[in-house]
């Protein structure tokens, strides 16, 4: 028994050539046994606006087909725009993804279907992957007979401590312990069943370098208390920090992959309130998209990123590794080698510390190995 399991963040495939934007990737990609990415918009030619929150448009149907080419197995739907246009919409991308051979979690016509894993089995390894939205909007949520995403519900509090009215608050975040006790009960019905359970979030402060914010190492801990192998987060589009705990990976963001849209440009976005958002998301965020680059409307330092590669050996054993990328000037993610890819490497381990992270990383072939750095002393 041996299985590679390979692990992206956000996929966006709104403009034309999706393969293209793989090409540079898919030799690696395709070496994985289980290959799993996040499918952040919905893809149909159905559906109406539903979304109180700033929208995304929908992707055309056919755009999903580079995904099976570009070597995945599964994709994770909980996340904050795949409700934007409504049931039919989010039909279509489960109907599509699945005509594809893509194994699908996070979202459904129910609640429940939303809450059931994908299951594979792959070299030997039966695997049991997991997709929950905790960032929101509400209205994306599945109901018992509402489809929508699964969610974990994370609350905030703002606390003024100082003779300030109106000045900065200190902010509490924490999921909602009802929603954490649904979550174990997912994984234990799937744990005894399986080699390996990967959980996604779709969690984090979007664009913005390297902040955790309270809630997510504390619901990272208790997915791994309650059975999960792997926990791997997206949303931010941005990277954030690796953390070993209890000896399993948590990769707290693992940021853009491909995500290539038009929507979120000041000039060219499809609606007014998208403009809008464009704007005040570079004067809430502090940064500026890099204006050669029209189709990747994001944080310029986000062209960091990487592929989570977890191996699992033939004694159960799961060794956490990561794939350092660049994504180049035509927003394509480049698998990099030792020499190039130290930077990506260097940048990881940094925000990491700024984080409050103690992970160690050394080369090993051509990924990168990860374990707790020594004296860290992990979390029981």
């Amino acid at each position: 028994m041996s299985a590679r399991i390979l692990i992206v963040g956000d996929l966006i495939l709104d403009e034309p050539d999706p393969d293209s934007f793989f090409a540079p990737s898919a030799p690696r990609l395709c070496t994985g046994d289980v290959v799993i990415g996040q499918v952040e918009v919905p893809h149909s030619t159905r559906g109406r606006l539903q979304s109180t929150d700033v929208p995304a448009p929908p992707a055309r149907p056919e755009h999903l087909e580079a995904l099976p080419k570009a070597g995945f197995n599964v994709a994770t739907l909980a996340g904050n725009h795949l409700a934007d246009q409504g049931a039919d919409a989010i039909e279509d991308t489960i109907t599509k993804l699945r005509e594809l051979g893509i194994h699908t979690t996070g979202a459904g016509m129910t609640l429940r279907e939303a809450r059931e894993p994908a299951r594979i089995a792959a070299g030997g390894v039966s695997v049991a992957v997991f997709s929950y939205n905790c960032v929101g909007p509400k209205d994306g949520w599945a109901r018992a007979s509402k489809p929508g995403c699964a969610y974990v519900n994370v609350l905030t509090h703002y606390e003024l401590d100082h003779a300030s009215p109106g000045g900065p608050p200190t902010i509490y975040t924490f999921a909602a312990p009802e929603s954490v006790a649904e979550l174990r009960v997912d994984l234990a019905a799937v744990r005894p069943t399986v080699d390996i359970v990967v959980v996604a979030l779709h969690k984090g402060i979007g664009h913005v370098r390297s902040q955790i914010a309270m809630y997510e190492r504390d619901l990272s801990h208790a997915v791994i208390d309650a059975g999960a192998d792997i926990v791997v987060g997206h949303h931010a589009h941005i990277m954030r920090g690796i953390e070993i705990y209890r000896g399993r990976p948590i990769y707290h963001g693992l940021g853009n992959f491909v995500t290539v849209t038009s929507a979120l440009s000041p000039t060219d976005s499809h609606t007014p309130e998208a403009r809008a958002w464009a704007l005040r998301r570079e004067q809430l965020y502090g940064f500026r998209p890099d204006p050669k680059m029209p189709t990747y409307p994001f944080n310029p330092e986000s062209r960091n990123t990487i592929i989570a590669d977890c191996e699992v050996d033939a004694d159960g054993s799961l060794s956490p590794g990561l794939i350092p990328c660049w994504i180049d000037d035509d927003a394509r993610p480049v698998p990099l080698g030792r020499e190039e890819g130290q930077r990506v490497v260097d940048y990881v381990r940094t925000i990491g510390e700024e984080a409050g992270l103690a992970t160690e990383f050394e080369w090993d072939g051509e990924r990168v190995r990860v374990w707790p750095a020594a004296g860290a002393g992990e979390r029981e």
